[in-house]
């Protein structure tokens, strides 16, 4: 505890000293990653009680059995809830909840639940991502308010191991390994009050900047990511693309961003596909910026960091993913099945968000909670123009231990308001989970490819 109460106080120092330039952290500082830090810069002791214990390394590749089609085994499988919070005891575990996770209670009182389960530190990353996470720490540094990152292109992961301020928690995030390139595909829903839906199935490839085989060298400096969806089903939406080239620095050079819609058969840029333009399909329940709990440029936010604290949140969420339920057994009225969830008790990075005088945006606030071991979003709270508590998302959690990757079994956004909510990211009917070590051409990520994506 001693090295991390060293640490924080560095930290805070560090962070009276923010300018419009950040320097990169000491060589000394850059050494506790990996000794008296875990590698992504966590604390590795436990908490005084035991509820939280130490890191020890996470999961083994090994950890449980993985099946021909991807899914993963849960290593966790026989454990049984501690306990189970309700809105009958929710007072009494309020200081390690959020609060959109307590005015889901109120919402739903009936029937919204959080089992929480023994904590497990399960996830680590490759130790050539644990060297770029280092490399990170000691090269790269934000400028333009924190809306860039410059020295970034050669890390590649992990902006900030060790953050001084809440854009950079939040740049965490947005750089985390997910894997490497990858492609998958998932369903989104859109329940109406009573649970009827009709699921809308996509199919995704990300692919970063190594794995493009044929990248010209400058392109690659200010490239975050290629990223193309395609809808499949239903019927009437099937045949729309969408594609992105994510920039890091999106103030400099905003997203670009392309459409194919299969009934016009033309390519149109699409702008909208930022900020709080409507996300694809969501029933006007999400905006773009939304997808992986948050996305994009952070510009038109002001970014405090809070602190830690220690939290109920979705994790280690295997049987959510499951290939033995139907997308019916997860998707219920008002919420998911709490049948199927698993919270619990870890350390998170706290930090608030609040719209700039003079910038646009339906959230004038969001309230982020990031796992400490991950730098993955678990729950944001989502505020309107007049302070009200509007939506609630969740993250829920899976360390994929073969691949030494974190990622979500499924995203939630809960709009308080409607009584409705989206899920997006479900894959358990589909044949094959994510797939992993992808590579393209860089033609594949074009304007010009996009009509051959496009399906009717």
């Amino acid at each position: 505890m001693k090295a991390y109460a060293q640490f924080t106080s560095a930290s805070l120092a560090l962070m009276l000293l923010a300018s419009s330039v950040m320097a990169a952290v000491s060589p000394q500082q850059a050494d506790q990653l990996g000794t008296s830090l875990t590698p992504l810069g966590a604390q590795k002791e436990g908490n005084a009680n035991g509820s939280i214990p130490a890191w020890t390394g996470g999961l083994p590749k090994n950890a449980g059995q993985v099946g021909a089609n991807g899914f993963l085994a849960d290593p966790f499988a026989s454990e049984k809830p501690l306990f189970i919070i309700t809105a009958q005891n929710a007072e009494q575990y309020k200081d390690k909840l959020s609060a959109g996770q307590l005015a889901l209670f109120k919402r739903f009182p009936q029937s919204y639940r959080i089992p929480v389960y023994p904590t497990h530190r399960s996830a680590t990353i490759p130790p050539d991502i644990m060297k770029l996470a280092k490399d990170s720490a000691l090269h790269v540094t934000s400028t333009d308010d924190g809306n860039n990152l410059a020295n970034f292109a050669d890390s590649g992961y992990y902006a900030f191991p060790i953050p001084r301020n809440g854009v950079e928690v939040v740049w965490n995030h947005i750089t985390r390994y997910l894997g490497g390139s990858y492609q998958r595909s998932f369903i989104q829903a859109t329940p109406q009050v009573n649970g009827d839906y009709t699921a809308v199935r996509f199919e995704e490839e990300q692919v970063y900047p190594r794995q493009v085989t044929d990248l010209p060298a400058g392109d690659a400096q200010n490239l975050l990511y290629y990223y193309k969806q395609r809808v499949t089903s239903p019927a009437r939406l099937a045949g729309t693309v969408a594609l992105v080239h994510e920039t890091i620095d999106q103030v400099k050079e905003p997203r670009r961003a392309w459409v194919y819609n299969a009934g016009q058969r033309r390519v149109r840029r699409a702008p909208q596909l930022a900020y709080d333009g409507p996300g694809t399909a969501s029933d006007g329940l999400r905006t773009a910026d939304n997808l992986d709990m948050f996305n994009g440029a952070p510009d038109r936010y002001d970014w405090k960091l809070i602190g830690k604290k220690e939290m109920y949140i979705p994790y280690n969420s295997y049987r959510l993913e499951s290939s033995a339920l139907k997308y019916d057994d997860i998707v219920k009225a008002g919420h998911l099945n709490p049948d199927h969830t698993r919270y619990e008790l870890h350390r998170v990075w706290e930090v608030e968000a609040t719209l700039k005088p003079g910038q646009r945006h339906v959230y004038a606030k969001r309230h982020m909670y990031l796992d400490e071991d991950t730098w993955q979003l678990a729950e944001v709270d989502h505020y309107d123009q007049k302070g009200q508590l509007w939506r609630v998302a969740e993250g829920h959690a899976l360390y994929r231990y073969d691949e030494q990757a974190s990622y979500f079994a499924a995203e939630t956004l809960y709009d308080l308001i409607s009584g409705r909510y989206m899920v997006v990211g479900l894959r358990n009917e589909e044949p094959r989970n994510t797939e992993y070590g992808l590579t393209a051409k860089n033609f594949e990520f074009t304007p010009a490819a996009l009509r051959s994506d496009g399906l009717r």
